[in-house]
């Protein structure tokens, strides 16, 4: 009984901590975004390349802090991870919980590649891009009648049923043995094999995710997606397509998550089944919805933070798992839009702050 009580006592004291953190982190935030809203467009530009400076010298800062250094590795491949999971859950609202599946497909497809057929790094990039979407697509098609938590369970059941598949696949995937010897890539005949190297293909491929996300947010496909997550049955009156966009959703997320698992099996030279759990697909789902579900740079901040979180609690690593369901909860209670909203960017995060103290 005493050992129940302190474990208790423990997620209390720990999840009370992160909550009040991550409140005071979205207050930081609000105040920030309403302070660049009223920028003119000659202030928000140099601040968008001010703050892309510094986080490209990110390796230069943390060249002595090797630890440090792949720590921000991991942090861009979760946010390139969570903005794939956006394109699906925050622009068509498709509750997908087997977005993992998609990352596996790419690394085990670049690991096949370069490791059985000595395929050249980036060309099995491309196929781990196009494998991914296949899937994505193969998914997308017989989901279109689902929602909600029947949607939900479809995805689950899709990332186990592929996980088993590595798992016992073991004369193609060498099953929970992985496939080791994963090569680096190479550029013009110089071989990419440090941390900082890994740091900026994945910066730039994050900077990239982040130029699709937005330029589509942005454009007459974007609205559709938005009003179909609103509203199907109204966005098909007016004449837009819920099947092509949610297939366009579900087919760019998937490729997107190909291509980062596929720099995934290089960085580590290693994959395995275990690296693809069900629970990797709920801490993606995590990072979307802490966040803001959505909001691209909230998408971000959640998958920085969450990303950070697990090398901050590695000393407690037994209750994570239990901290982030109840962060979780307690953020839909209190801020259901995340850290930073859609509203808040589009200047209307008063409002809905409002709107949701006044329905709890």
């Amino acid at each position: 009984m005493s050992k129940i009580i302190k474990v208790l006592l423990n997620l209390a004291l720990y999840s009370g901590i992160l909550y009040i953190g991550i409140i005071i982190l979205s207050k930081v935030f609000d105040i920030g975004t309403k302070r660049f809203l009223v920028f003119d467009e000659k202030k928000k530009k140099v601040a968008s390349i001010g703050f892309l400076i510094f986080t490209g010298l990110i390796p230069v800062f943390l060249s002595k802090n090797t630890y440090a250094l792949r720590t921000s590795i991991l942090v861009l491949i979760y946010i390139v991870l969570a903005l794939s999971l956006n394109f699906v859950l925050g622009f068509a609202g498709q509750l997908s919980m087997g977005h993992a599946a998609f990352y596996a497909v790419g690394a085990y497809t670049t690991a096949i590649l370069t490791v059985n057929y000595n395929v050249p790094f980036w060309i099995s990039l491309i196929f781990s891009a196009l494998v991914a979407a296949i899937f994505g697509l193969l998914l997308g098609i017989p989901t279109l009648r689902l929602k909600g938590d029947y949607l939900a369970i479809t995805t689950i059941g899709f990332g186990e049923i592929l996980r088993l598949i590595l798992i016992n696949w073991t004369s193609f995937t060498r099953g929970p043995a992985g496939i080791p010897g994963i090569p680096s890539p190479t550029i013009f005949g110089y071989t990419i094999n440090t941390n900082t190297g890994y740091f900026y293909i994945l910066y730039i491929l994050a900077l990239i995710t982040i130029f699709i996300s937005h330029r589509l947010l942005n454009s007459r496909l974007g609205r559709g997606l938005i009003a179909i997550k609103d509203d199907e049955v109204a966005a098909e009156a007016m004449g837009i397509n819920p099947t092509f966009l949610k297939i366009l959703a579900f087919v760019l997320g998937a490729a997107i998550a190909g291509i980062v698992g596929g720099i995934f099996a290089s960085f580590i030279h290693y994959v395995n089944p275990d690296n693809f759990t069900y629970m990797e697909s709920v801490v993606i789902l995590t990072m979307v919805v802490l966040g803001g579900v959505g909001s691209i740079p909230g998408v971000i901040v959640g998958a920085t933070v969450l990303a950070i979180l697990p090398e901050a609690l590695r000393g407690i690593s037994t209750y994570r798992y239990a901290i982030y369901g109840i962060l979780l909860a307690m953020m839909m209670i209190v801020r259901p839009q995340g850290i930073i909203s859609m509203a808040s960017l589009k200047g209307g995060g008063g409002n809905e702050n409002s709107r949701s103290q006044s329905s709890n």
